[in-house]
């Protein structure tokens, strides 16, 4: 452990590093410090935070700049979140006051809420698809031998999928087989429904021989409207906080933030995650992709009661203002849930 003296210094390097992103000297230090300590002092105190590997020095200058541990270090012990201004709390609630027809429509506009707001890439995740039931199944004809299935979840998300149906499929099997759903599916939780319950209905006597290639269909919608809703915004705000002039590297970064499984697997590393607060911070590190070495993954888990959890998270440079984002993702996962829950409400 530190002194208060060391952390109160590692804890100034830290901040004013994040405003320049240039190294510190001790006579900055000195001059930024709450306490009287000679430069002297100071320089001591640097060395022993160097020793123990939390700051490091650059080739170009004197000065010191937080390494890795330096940063989990303060995130971990001395990090305080900052209350934002009151025109970051009216621009949220501004973006958030609009309609919205479906649960995925705010996740999305939570992202680019985020995004907005910091220029760093957002990442929200909808909640788990629970309490939530099949209200209606339609099979809508579009164009000769293509139809649109649709279903409708009691959240008031409608899911659809097209579909090109063969030669050998005539009308009647296909109002016989929306029948069948509606009459034993409607009502269901999305999570009573799987693949137990479409092997009974493919063994269905009142069902005619081709019903299992709609059933097929039927089971992508509904595995989709179960299942996590995942919206990234401000891809290429990664690209402006690149620390390397690499034309290689930056080619790989950009195809990288554009894979669609990025997300997921940035998201998956919070339940891997030691703290139990609701905001947490990964560092580049710790990302498992050295891509992400100069980059830090701000989470925060937000909570809808019965309607399950999801996530957020903001991915952006290593030395980010912890404080302003760690306080603004603790009050906008709180707003979050409360768009969505005020949007649940409707449904009752």
């Amino acid at each position: 452990m530190l002194t208060k003296r060391q952390e109160l210094i590692l804890k100034t390097i830290i901040q004013d590093f994040t405003k320049t992103h240039e190294p510190v000297g001790s006579k900055t230090v000195m001059n930024q410090l709450s306490i009287k300590v000679s430069s002297a002092t100071i320089r001591n105190e640097m060395a022993v935070l160097e020793e123990h590997g939390l700051i490091e020095k650059t080739h170009s200058s004197s000065g010191r700049v937080p390494s890795t541990e330096g940063y989990r270090y303060y995130l971990d012990n001395l990090v305080q979140p900052l209350q934002l201004p009151e025109e970051v709390y009216n621009q949220i609630g501004y973006q958030f006051d609009q309609p919205f027809n479906q649960v995925d429509e705010i996740v999305k506009e939570a992202a680019k809420i985020l995004s907005d707001l910091t220029d760093y890439t957002a990442i929200a995740e909808g909640p788990e698809a629970k309490n939530v039931s099949i209200t209606g199944f339609r099979i809508v004809p579009l164009a000769p031998r293509q139809v649109m299935a649709i279903l409708v979840i009691s959240d008031g998300s409608v899911k659809n999928q097209l579909y090109t149906l063969p030669r050998h499929i005539s009308g009647d099997e296909v109002e016989q087989v929306a029948r069948l759903i509606n009459d034993q599916l409607v009502g269901k939780n999305l999570s009573e429904i799987n693949k137990q319950t479409f092997e009974q209905l493919y063994r269905s006597q009142i069902v005619g021989k081709n019903a299992p290639e709609f059933l097929e269909l039927l089971e992508a919608v509904i595995k989709d409207a179960a299942s996590e809703q995942m919206y990234v915004d401000g891809q290429l705000n990664l690209l402006n906080n690149i620390e390397n002039s690499d034309l290689k590297a930056i080619k790989s970064l950009y195809e990288l933030i554009n894979s669609s499984s990025l997300a997921g697997e940035l998201i998956s590393s919070y339940s891997d995650s030691p703290s139990h607060y609701p905001v947490h911070v990964r560092l580049g590190a710790e990302l498992e992709n050295d891509l992400l070495k100069d980059f830090s993954l701000v989470m925060a888990e937000y909570s809808v009661g019965r309607y399950g959890r999801g996530m957020i998270a903001l991915l952006g440079p290593r030395h980010m203002p912890y404080s302003e984002m760690i306080g603004l993702m603790e009050y906008f996962r709180q707003e979050l849930a409360r768009k969505l829950l005020d949007y649940y409400g409707r449904f009752k």
